[in-house]
């Protein structure tokens, strides 16, 4: 017998949580299939929501209606705004939480979805029959979906390394599935199998803080999710702390080469070169012996605390020494070790742009099986795919991102538009335009992609709600709230600090000042006035204003590069050409760009061949 759904997304994480979610509004039948042993959204490695780009994107998600936001708020116990010191563009939201409290809200949420069955099974199989696909699980049961979502994470073929120590799983304490090929067969896969890590475990009793730096929560962090109240806390506010290796910490793992799995053969997968193992570190930085470490609580109620900065796979006995190296954790207890993972990683120049297999309609792929790191990348990956399997379930028009007004959309174009050598990590300078994508304007820049969904509720309303009291913030700065060269002016200046008032000035012009703070300034002449705005409301304008003139210039350049960029081609007329090389020519078959934006982001291409397509073909 067959159980039959709409939507069926296979994996558990936080893609397949963000699918499950987004696709669940659209009122169609969604089933959710994740291994028994398997928490939903877990964060198996350090449990944290944010940071550098990542930031952008949970608002980016939140925006669109997604889950990640809404569970971060409830979980968070520790906040901060990273770059703070540095220009707005690149400030983000990071927030540690408690990994108990994460997944239990998520799944929480996601059981309350009346049309969303979470079903607890192993999957054997999926193959396409006519416009179907029959999903086969271990115990017997078959399913069948119009449209399938795999966000199988470090799952497919995953194997443990710890030392010699190898062991089958995704996961520690979590059975792996069966490989990418063997779950359906036409997929192609990346040529190498990627790696991720994680650090050890350490029994917090054990550590003395006493010698570290302590970073609290701080309390003027906005909340992820736009309709949580702006600074209200859920759960309790908690330290993180900040410690460093040392030179005999170093020692000890470079002593041991020839028994870390990463340098001795045993692994064959691709680690990260963003986000680095200890033993990477150590031999890729060889004058350099002191690395941050961050250490970091698991959840309120656990013992586990977790050092970022120390991930690795080196043997136990190797682990516990060089641990115990670092101030603070000298009579420190491991209780779980820290270990590598290998897993299967589909090879995403075969996905366009809506997360869709490209020879395969109706098959979505998302997450950690596409060569990402980070929860934040799955979760953007997660929405997207399952955006875009509802709409065409629909009948409707595709969702697709553009790149100069979202991280999400840079990400997406990244993944399709080049095969992965290397795990894929965001960062804010993979966007040409970040002086405009940023945290605070995120709704101004998502609304016409939430408008697209044809969706109605409180987060409509609400967006609809701050871009109105947008316009007229930016209408009262720009042509009602004016100094003139009076002296009550002048004395209000020096009072005010604003500095000298020469000429007659709008509010917008005094924002622009390079030695003020626009939010604070915008804040309290609104309060000055009796004028009520939302926060932020106040912080976007305020920041908008400041930076309006280089982002007018980007603005320009960019429209100069977009208007060649979206023009649309035909890579397999560009693929029998003559007038291109064979090296080029593969890579156009392999990558087959839809746009000449596409065409120039693939690595490789000549600017012999740009140049011929855009005087002929474009």
């Amino acid at each position: 017998m067959k159980n039959n759904f709409d939507i069926l997304i296979i994996g558990g994480g936080h893609a397949g949580s963000e699918a499950a979610w987004i696709s669940s509004q659209f009122d169609l039948k969604v089933g959710l299939i994740s291994g028994p042993g398997a928490t939903l959204a877990s964060t198996p490695c350090n449990p944290a929501v944010g940071g550098v780009g990542k930031g952008q994107v949970v608002r980016e998600i939140d925006a669109l209606g997604g889950l990640m936001g809404i569970v971060a708020d409830k979980a968070g116990i520790q906040y901060r705004t990273l770059n703070e010191s540095k220009g707005f563009a690149v400030q983000s939201t990071r927030v540690q939480v408690d990994k108990e409290l994460y997944t239990k809200y998520a799944e929480e949420l996601l059981s309350q979805r009346d049309n969303l069955s979470i079903i607890r099974e192993m999957v054997k199989s999926v193959r396409k029959e006519n416009d179907s696909f029959i999903i086969e699980t271990e115990s017997g049961k078959t399913f069948e979906s119009k449209k399938v979502i795999v966000t199988t994470g470090t799952f497919l073929a995953g194997k443990l390394h710890t030392g010699e120590e190898q062991n089958a799983g995704g996961r520690v304490e979590c059975k792996e599935s069966v490989g990418l090929n063997d779950l359906f067969a036409d997929i192609k896969t990346t040529p190498n199998r990627f790696k991720t890590g994680t650090p050890p475990r350490i029994d917090r009793k054990t550590i003395n803080y006493s010698v570290m730096e302590p970073q609290e929560s701080d309390y003027s962090t906005r909340n992820f999710h736009s309709l949580s109240e702006p600074f209200e806390r859920s759960s309790e506010q908690v330290a993180c702390y900040l410690t460093r290796t040392n030179s005999e910490t170093l020692s000890i793992i470079r002593a041991n080469k020839e028994r870390s799995p990463i340098f001795n053969g045993q692994i064959k997968g691709v680690g990260p070169r963003y986000c680095p193992s200890i033993e990477d570190k150590a031999f890729r930085y060889t004058e350099k012996d002191v690395h941050h470490v961050f250490v970091e609580p698991e959840g309120l109620n656990l013992e586990t605390i977790y050092p970022n900065g120390v991930s690795t796979s080196l043997p136990k006995d190797v682990q516990e020494s060089f641990i115990r190296t670092i101030s603070g954790l000298e009579n420190a207890k491991i209780l779980v070790h820290g270990y590598a993972v290998e897993y299967d990683v589909v090879d995403t120049s075969e996905l366009s742009r809506l997360m869709e297999y490209k020879s395969i309609p109706g098959l979505f792929f998302a997450g950690q099986v596409c060569g990402t790191s980070g929860y934040e990348e799955a979760a953007g990956q997660g929405i997207v795919a399952g955006i875009n399997a509802s709409l065409a379930f629909l009948g409707k028009d595709p969702l697709v991102l553009d790149r100069n007004d979202s991280y999400i959309g840079v990400m997406v174009e990244d993944l399709v538009t080049n095969k992965r050598d290397e795990p894929y990590r965001l960062f804010t300078a993979r966007s040409e335009n970040r002086l405009y994508v940023r945290e605070d304007n995120t709704i101004q820049r998502m609304n016409k992609y939430r408008k697209v969904l044809g969706l109605s509720g409180k987060l409509d309303f609400y967006q609809e709600s701050i871009l109105d009291e947008v316009e007229i913030l930016e209408k009262l700065i720009e042509e009602t709230m004016y100094y003139a060269t009076t002296p009550s002016n002048k004395v209000y200046f020096a009072e005010k600090e604003y500095g000298t008032l020469e000429n007659n000035i709008s509010l917008k012009e005094l924002l622009r000042r390079p030695n003020l703070n626009p939010v604070k300034v915008l804040e309290a002449e609104c309060l000055k006035v009796g004028a009520s705005f939302n926060l932020d409301v106040i912080r976007t304008v305020a920041i908008a204003a400041k930076y309006e003139g280089y982002i007018d210039r980007a603005v320009i350049e960019s429209e100069k590069i977009n208007r060649m960029s979206k023009k649309r081609i035909d890579w397999e007329i560009l693929a029998d050409s003559k007038n291109i090389s064979f090296e080029c020519k593969l890579r156009i078959k392999t990558i087959r760009p839809e746009t000449f934006g596409q065409l120039q982001r693939i690595e490789g291409i000549r600017p012999a061949t740009l140049a011929y397509v855009a005087g002929n073909l474009v």
